[in-house]
């Protein structure tokens, strides 16, 4: 069932253990789903109770502690030998008595771990605060360090295997993005086109079904396209509103993002302004991407874009991206904006997402992206610009202004 070769797990445990050596880590304690992932092939419906992947800098295997009846999925999905698959009793789960921290402090002492540097994800959804308690109790002569992101920095540039997938990814998110702007027109619910770009990103597009994302489709019409991040309602499309649909298509849990605003019948005046700004600046941002150059000059170069017009924006211009479990997509690295001095490098993916928001409208108009050896790669091919629909869905030629 693994997605990759042994050998890449290999490569990347190896290039995990360099940078736990250089920050002076001896075991490293992960609890973000996407690590898990990425050093072991762990992919299920899990991440709701506590489960980590324990890496020792002198073992060659990892270590999956979770709950006992995931424990057969650990060993369906991941290259770990089974013994060292470790479970704890259900009595563990969501306990006011009991916490599974005891449990893994306990098996980290029995096996000669607990006196040594150990790394947690401290900012990390799915790290609590009492889980760092309790493995402080529980484990009173190790040290511990701040391990956050130390893995997603090694996941930030992507192998020629993970960019595969995101390619299809990304012919997932043009699919479902077509057939949820085919479904809008005036009368017809938020909730119905929700569920129809639900739909084809899960059938998914060229032989390739789709994984379901780490966000659920974004779907803010009329005035709420103010506000980012709303997903839908029961409510009906009007003549004469627009439409903005932010999702992602998702293979082997890697994602491409991608974002288009839609208006129903004539676009207001300030789309019609708003358009042609977004799209330029995105044109010059994708023009000056290459190797050698930081995300902050990538940021400079949409902020002298925009600024033309007398516009700016408040908010990052992009962000890291690839492989994701909910809440987020999102790699917690690199970001599109001034001072991130992240240099580009090849084969590094990014959402790049210049959304303006306003006190009553919104435009969002989004790329994809990974970086090559001499510029960039949009993942995607769907037209840029405000997509324009008959509001009573009679045309089905849309029009891209």
């Amino acid at each position: 069932m693994l997605p990759f070769d042994i050998l890449e797990y290999h490569g990347r445990l190896e290039k995990t253990k360099k940078r736990m050596e250089e920050k002076g880590i001896e075991v490293l304690l992960i609890t973000d789903p996407a690590n898990m992932n990425y050093l072991s092939g762990y992919d299920a419906w899990s991440f709701y109770v506590h489960q980590m992947l324990v890496i020792i800098i002198d073992e060659a295997q990892p270590l999956w502690i979770g709950r006992f009846q995931d424990a057969n999925g650990a060993r369906k999905t991941t290259w770990i030998y089974d013994e060292n698959v470790i479970s704890y009793p259900d009595y563990y789960v969501h306990s006011d008595v009991y916490h599974p921290m005891d449990f893994i402090a306990e098996i980290l002492n029995q096996i000669g771990q607990g006196n040594r540097t150990i790394g947690v994800e401290m900012d990390n959804y799915y790290f609590s605060a009492k889980a760092f308690e309790q493995l402080k109790k529980n484990m009173p002569n190790a040290t511990f360090k701040n391990a956050d992101l130390l893995v997603n920095g090694v996941r930030i540039i992507k192998s020629d295997q993970e960019i595969e997938y995101m390619k299809r990814a990304a012919q997932i998110a043009e699919h479902a993005m077509e057939k949820g702007i085919e479904s809008i027109y005036a009368g017809a619910k938020e909730s119905d086109v929700a569920a129809t770009i639900y739909y084809h990103l899960v059938k998914g597009a060229n032989g390739h079904g789709g994984d379901y994302p780490s966000i659920v489709p974004l779907l803010p019409s009329g005035e709420n396209t103010c506000t980012p991040h709303l997903t839908w309602s029961e409510r009906s499309f009007m003549t004469g509103e627009s439409v903005i649909i932010e999702l992602a298509g998702c293979y082997k849990r890697y994602h491409v993002p991608l974002a288009r605003t839609v208006s129903l019948g004539t676009p207001t005046e300030e789309m019609t302004t708003l358009s042609p700004i977004v799209t330029e600046g995105i044109q010059e941002v994708l023009a000056a991407i290459k190797p050698g150059i930081t995300c902050g000059d990538i940021e400079e170069v949409w902020r002298k874009s925009i600024s033309k017009y007398g516009m700016e924006k408040e908010s990052r211009l992009g962000y890291s991206v690839g492989l994701g479990y909910p809440p987020d997509w999102g790699e917690h690295t690199a970001s599109l904006r001034k001072g991130d001095q992240t240099v580009l490098e090849p084969n590094m993916t990014f959402h790049l997402i210049p959304g303006l928001w306003y006190d009553h409208y919104g435009i969002e108009i989004s790329e994809t992206f990974r970086v090559t050896d001499t510029g960039c790669e949009r993942f995607t091919n769907y037209p840029q610009g405000l997509i324009v629909r008959d509001p009573l869905n009679l045309n089905p030629t849309d029009k891209i202004s």
